[in-house]
């Protein structure tokens, strides 16, 4: 996949109708962090969310159970949401084929081109410098993600 070009709505679509478990590397209990308000919002809105942050005195985000690595989650991961930095983002693709995930995403300005192929290679669909709040609640994916039954 042309990870310069811009995703389909079909392929973003799939994905974010076909996920339930998310993993969140990088989540962070400060309310003014982004990763913060993503995770917020996609729990809000039915997402099962898996906070991964390796901080050792963080156990819990919005009542959420964090885990240190991806390793460690004892649920299948349907998805990896990455907030990281891109240069992390390669090791990140490597836990995420090694746990059985579906998807590989990273946020707005993460991206390795080199993560992407290795995920792929592996089964994996990825999206890059796409943030999943956004895409869900695009106005004109609303009604086609059902999102009435959330």
């Amino acid at each position: 996949m042309d990870h310069d070009k811009p995703y389909s709505q079909a392929y973003i679509q799939d994905i974010l109708r076909s996920v339930k478990n998310i993993a969140m590397v990088g989540a962070s209990p400060d309310k003014t962090k982004f990763s913060y308000g993503v995770l917020r919002v996609l729990h809000e809105t039915g997402y099962n969310m898996i906070p991964v942050n390796p901080r050792e005195d963080l156990k819990e985000i919005r009542n959420l159970k964090v885990y240190p690595n991806l390793a460690s989650i004892d649920k299948q991961v349907d998805m990896v949401e990455v907030f990281r930095k891109s240069e992390d983002l390669y090791k990140i693709a490597e836990e995420a084929i090694s746990i059985n995930a579906k998807v590989l995403w990273g946020q707005i300005g993460v991206f390795d081109y080199e993560a992407a192929k290795l995920a792929e290679k592996a089964g994996l669909k990825v999206v890059m410098n796409r943030c999943p709040k956004i895409e869900l609640f695009r106005p004109f994916w609303k009604p086609k993600l059902n999102l009435e039954d959330f």
